[in-house]
């Protein structure tokens, strides 16, 4: 395993060589949930909510807040409910403005203005790699960032906006990388990573996706945030399916970063994987126990919910709702 590389929140100093300023975001949601079935039998698993908003929400004010102002999502079959959200609902918006209900009105509102949103369906369900390359009449030639809608990064963190800094800095791509256990890199994809010279910033040396604790280069997985250089694409138009017979994006960045074209900054703030189940879980609760409204109350009746747990499970016995 390679060595510790320390995480560096601190945001570094802007040179004045300025490439291009990131704009654009894509948000891969083509996906088919199989994890959560039957509840993504109908519904996409991006609008499972989140205690009262739905999980690719987040992603898009992310987006929003590091001042990605143009958002393309991959969508596919069965996803309408993805535009339909961001979308305006004028009867709804009607019949709150006649109740003089301005915050469900604010609320409603507020997902149709958090950036200039398009949609795009990924015909094929052919892989990460292949629903970024749907992207590329719309992208260009112009650097964009990927926000995979699974991984909710906190929205005190800023991780995003100093990957773009990075980007701006150094050129290439850059990807979030996070220091996780030996035996869950198996899960993800890995990076062989050496010293920059910044901290919290490494120079990708190789990728592998999801490897065997034995094969894996480090224990540096990548989770699921880029700044990907629009030279990914001619890569990824000539990438084999790889993996589980999808077109690996984890492949075309391996291309990238033989040539020295890619960056990791290592990521220790929170993030909520919305993609199992357990985890998904907990990232309710835990957002739900930070919120002023929710907080007090659903904190209380949860301390009395875990004291009467047994080994076995809960007590059956009737806790106030």
């Amino acid at each position: 395993m390679g060595g510790m590389i320390v995480p560096h929140t601190t945001t570094a100093p802007a040179s004045p060589r300025t490439p291009r300023t990131v704009r654009k975001a894509v948000v891969p949601a083509a996906g088919l949930g199989t994890r959560f079935l039957p509840a993504t039998k109908a519904t996409p698993k991006e609008m499972l909510p989140v205690v009262d908003k739905p999980a690719i929400q987040y992603v898009v004010e992310e987006a929003a807040a590091a001042g990605l102002d143009d958002v393309l999502m991959i969508t596919g079959r069965h996803k309408r409910a993805i535009e339909d959200h961001f979308d305006n609902a004028f009867e709804l918006e009607q019949a709150l403005a006649a109740k003089g209900d301005s915050v469900r009105l604010d609320a409603v509102r507020d997902p149709a203005r958090l950036a200039d949103i398009h949609h795009i369906r990924q015909g094929d369900p052919l892989g990460l790699g292949h629903a970024v390359l749907c992207a590329r009449h719309h992208v260009g030639d112009q650097p964009f960032a990927v926000l995979l809608g699974d991984d909710l990064i906190d929205p005190r963190e800023t991780l995003l906006r100093r990957m773009l800094e990075v980007r701006d800095r150094r050129e290439g791509s850059v990807i979030a990388l996070m220091e996780v256990p030996p035996e869950q890199i198996h899960l993800y994809g890995c990076a062989a990573v050496e010293p920059s010279g910044e901290d919290g910033v490494v120079r990708v040396t190789g990728l592998v996706e999801k490897p065997s604790c034995e094969d894996a280069p480090s224990n540096y997985a990548v989770i699921g945030r880029y700044v990907l250089d629009p030279a990914v694409f001619g890569i990824l138009e000539r990438t084999p399916p790889g993996r589980g017979g999808e077109i690996q994006l984890t492949d075309a960045l391996e291309e990238l970063a033989a040539g020295g074209a890619v960056h990791g900054v290592v990521f220790d703030g929170l993030r909520y994987d919305t993609g199992d189940k357990a985890d998904y879980l907990r990232t309710v609760v835990r957002l739900a126990c930070e919120r002023p409204d929710l907080g007090p109350e659903f904190t209380a009746w949860l301390k009395q919910f875990v004291a009467g747990l047994t080994e076995g499970g809960a007590e059956r016995k009737r806790l106030a709702a």
